[in-house]
C-alpha cells in the first residue's frame, strides 16, 4: 500500500456547516472519499491510500487540479484508492464537495 499525501493552497474556502462528507465505496468503484472540515480554510489536504504503487506525480496533478477548480479550503480528505482512473477520482472530489456544502438534514 502507497500512502501519499498533499498540502495544498486553496483558493475559496467550501461553504456549509456539514462536519463530514463520505462519497464512493472501495468495492464499487475502487474508490472511497472521506471529507472532513478541520484544516485552515486557506489549506486542503489530502492524504491517499493506494494500491497502486509509483502513480505519485499523477495523483498530485489530479488533487491540484482538483483544489484549483472547486471550493476545498478548509477540508481534510481522505482517499481510499483500490486502482481509480483519474476522472473517478475528479467526479467523486467534486461530488464530495457538493456533499459537504448541502443544508444538513
Amino acid at each position: 500500500m502507497e500512502k501519499l499525501r498533499f498540502d495544498l493552497a486553496a483558493t475559496a474556502a467550501a461553504q456549509g456547516k456539514r462536519p463530514m462528507a463520505l462519497v464512493g465505496v472501495v468495492a464499487s468503484g475502487n474508490l472511497e472519499i472521506l471529507l472532513e472540515r478541520g484544516v485552515a480554510p486557506d489549506r486542503c489536504t489530502i492524504e491517499i491510500n493506494t494500491a497502486a504503487h509509483g502513480f505519485r506525480e499523477l495523483w498530485e496533478a489530479v488533487t491540484s487540479d482538483f483544489v484549483a477548480r472547486r471550493p476545498a479550503g478548509g477540508l481534510r480528505i481522505a482517499i481510499n484508492d483500490g486502482g481509480a482512473r483519474p476522472d473517478t477520482v475528479s467526479l467523486r472530489l467534486a461530488q464530495g464537495v457538493r456533499l459537504i456544502e448541502e443544508p444538513e438534514e
